[in-house]
């Protein structure tokens, strides 16, 4: 008996070192690396992200600029699409690792058909009291349109419908109390022609973007009519999203790509945040996005990306729900299939939790 329990502990000790050793070498954290944290890859490996230069994509350009890739062996490759109904094809294939995303009926129909991508980490959310992605009414009408319900009658700008700026309008008619039978929705995908528009009189108000509610206010155009989140706190406007293959075989590539992009989003927060480094990262934005006057940047509402990649579920649900009320989408969605957030979280505990 006594030799039989001998056994078993040794059996038991072994088993535990091989418990350790495992995630010792899938971890691999060290102090000594270069990133000090996560080791090189044993060798040069290339990412491609589907990207158009948005400035939601500021941890991408970021890590790239600051060697936070070059640190992990992971050389970026940017690729551009025309759209997105060639993006999520080529994400699903793998030919594509990681991607930018909005939530739409689209999106979400594309992926219940078969088009297999994982939503992994925020991309851009408003930031209470500033937020990038908000209405603006033209300056001329400040004296008749002063709170919401205000609109009522009024011409309204959005650039599509059954997408986050559909689900963005309805969450203000709501919190406004009207209907859309209340208002005149105007489709307008150009986000120049809104503010041509507003300055011309067609329409009244636009649910705009920036830089252009920066530009519009400088030129005496159109006015912010107060803010987004008075009325969609955690509107999840962009998701970063990825292959199947990228974030379930090759999780030891993925991870460290995670860990650089929380590392750029991390700079990017503390630039404009507090201030620290600020005029460096600028000068990387500059260089990235169209957005290219130094000065602007310092006017703007900056889109919001969570330091620690986390997402708001909740309202990615709820936006799904209302395109499935409108009758936009098509099959059934599993949200647990398609939102996969254990790299970034993992990545997240590696670098150390942003406060």
């Amino acid at each position: 008996m006594k030799k039989w329990l001998g056994m078993m502990a040794v059996l038991l000790l072994l088993a535990g070192c091989a418990k350790e050793e495992s995630v010792k070498v899938n971890d691999d954290v060290s102090k000594d690396n270069p990133s000090g944290d996560l080791a090189p890859l044993s060798k040069e490996t290339k990412v491609v992200i589907a990207e158009d230069g948005s400035a939601s994509g500021a941890g991408f350009y970021i890590a790239n600029e600051k060697g936070y890739f070059d640190d992990y062996n992971i050389e970026v490759k940017f690729a551009t699409f025309s759209n997105s109904d060639d993006m999520l094809p080529a994400l699903a294939s793998g030919d594509v690792d990681i991607a930018g995303g909005i939530s739409s009926a689209s999106f979400f129909n594309a992926i219940a058909q078969g088009i297999d991508v994982k939503i992994i980490a925020d991309k851009g959310h408003n930031e209470k009291g500033k937020s990038y992605f908000t209405f603006v009414i033209g300056a001329d009408k400040q004296g008749e349109i002063k709170d919401y319900s205000d609109l009522k009658g009024k011409k309204i700008a959005v650039s599509t419908e059954h997408a986050v700026d559909d689900y963005i309008f309805h969450q203000m008619l709501e919190h406004a109390g009207l209907t859309k039978d209340d208002v005149e929705m105007v489709i307008m995908s150009d986000f120049g022609n809104m503010m041509a528009a507003i300055g011309n009189g067609s329409i009244d108000a636009a649910l705009q973007i920036e830089p252009l509610i920066t530009q519009g206010v400088a030129e005496g155009i159109h006015v912010r009519f107060g803010d987004t989140t008075d009325f969609a706190p955690e509107a999840q406007i962009a998701m970063v999203l990825g292959s199947p293959q990228f974030m379930k075989d090759e999780q030891d590539v993925s991870l460290r790509f995670m860990a650089a992009y929380l590392k750029g989003v991390r700079d990017y927060n503390d630039a404009f945040k507090k201030g620290e480094g600020k005029d460096g990262i600028i000068d990387i934005m500059t260089q990235y996005t169209a957005l290219k006057d130094a000065a602007v940047w310092e006017d703007v509402f900056v889109t919001g990306l969570d330091p620690n990649g986390k997402m708001f579920i909740k309202d990615i649900r709820n936006q799904y729900e209302m395109y499935k009320k409108n009758g936009a989408i098509r099959g059934e969605f599993n949200f647990d299939e398609a939102i996969d957030t254990a790299i970034t979280e993992k990545a997240a505990k590696i670098i150390g939790e942003y406060q």
